[in-house]
């Protein structure tokens, strides 16, 4: 195991430039903290400083080490009052992990009943489904909200829930979306230009389907792993776009955006993963049971 005094009064050396300094600043004797530091040099089987004039200066092995304790030392030197926060002020924590396959403004709209919970400390992590589930299945999370359901795999043990299969709409910037246009839909997405979830998308895999039963070639000219940028993309004039009708609230904030069609036949469906804890995570049980009374569900 490191020895984190050793570290420390090496440390010290390196910030005062000398043993001498540092023996000063520490109110020690040198031969001690030169003691120590040796110490750390043999644990570490490196030489960490060498002679430079009156003082002495870091090695690169020394460089290495002592950019590793500048971020430990300053870590500790805030630890104090992050400690002092957190006992006079509790803190309502939910860690939440978003597929990237899913519209992250309809998981804003099924987060939304506990964003103004006191004190909350939200925490939401992006990724694959596969790697999200193995940090629920560690209890490093409390929910994900995925395009589709666990895995049958008893070993993770994880409980799944629909919570919504929302309709998507199109909907694309005020200089491309003409009536003509609406009253051409689908058709008219082989000529206006077009952005999509990636590939890798559960709903991109829904949204292809529906185009080759449309028996439409959409004019696809970008593609997106965040339904929010992709609305951002479009509000600046570079295509129309599909949106779980979910997230239409959201997508509002954006100047510029206008409905271009509604699409009943189309649906996003998103799922609550949960491990044992979060059953019983009293903010997880409200989302869950708000998303269930949603006319959407």
């Amino acid at each position: 195991m490191l020895n984190y005094r050793h570290l420390y009064y090496f440390w010290m050396v390196a910030k005062e430039g000398g043993f001498s300094r540092a023996a000063e600043r520490l109110d020690m004797a040198i031969q001690t903290i030169s003691a120590q530091v040796r110490e750390l040099e043999k644990n570490l089987g490196h030489q960490l400083l060498k002679p430079a004039g009156r003082g002495v200066t870091l090695t690169d092995a020394g460089e290495a080490a002592f950019a590793r304790a500048e971020e430990i030392f300053q870590i500790g030197q805030v630890l104090p009052q992050e400690v002092r926060a957190a006992a006079t002020k509790p803190v309502v924590r939910l860690s939440v992990g978003l597929s990237d396959g899913i519209s992250k403004l309809a998981a804003h709209a099924l987060l939304g009943p506990v964003l103004h919970t006191p004190d909350l400390h939200l925490t939401c992590h992006e990724g694959e489904v596969e790697e999200l589930l193995g940090e629920l299945a560690r209890h490093h999370l409390d929910l994900v909200l995925a395009g589709q359901g666990a895995p049958a795999n008893p070993n993770l043990r994880l409980t799944s829930d629909r919570l919504v299969s929302s309709p998507v709409d199109w909907y694309g910037p005020a200089k491309l979306v003409r009536k003509s246009d609406t009253l051409d839909f689908p058709g008219c997405l082989a000529r206006l230009p077009v952005l999509l979830p990636t590939g890798h998308s559960v709903l991109r895999q829904t949204l292809d389907r529906w185009f080759a039963e449309q028996v439409v070639y959409p004019n696809v000219v970008g593609e997106f792993e965040d339904s929010a940028l992709m609305s951002v993309f479009a509000a600046r004039g570079l295509g129309v776009f599909p949106l779980s009708r979910l997230g239409g609230d959201d997508v509002a904030l954006l100047r510029g955006l206008r409905p271009l069609a509604r699409c009943d036949d189309v649906h996003e469906e998103i799922h609550a993963i949960r491990n044992r804890r979060g059953q019983h995570h009293p903010l997880v049980r409200q989302i869950l049971a708000q998303a269930k009374t949603s006319v959407l569900s």
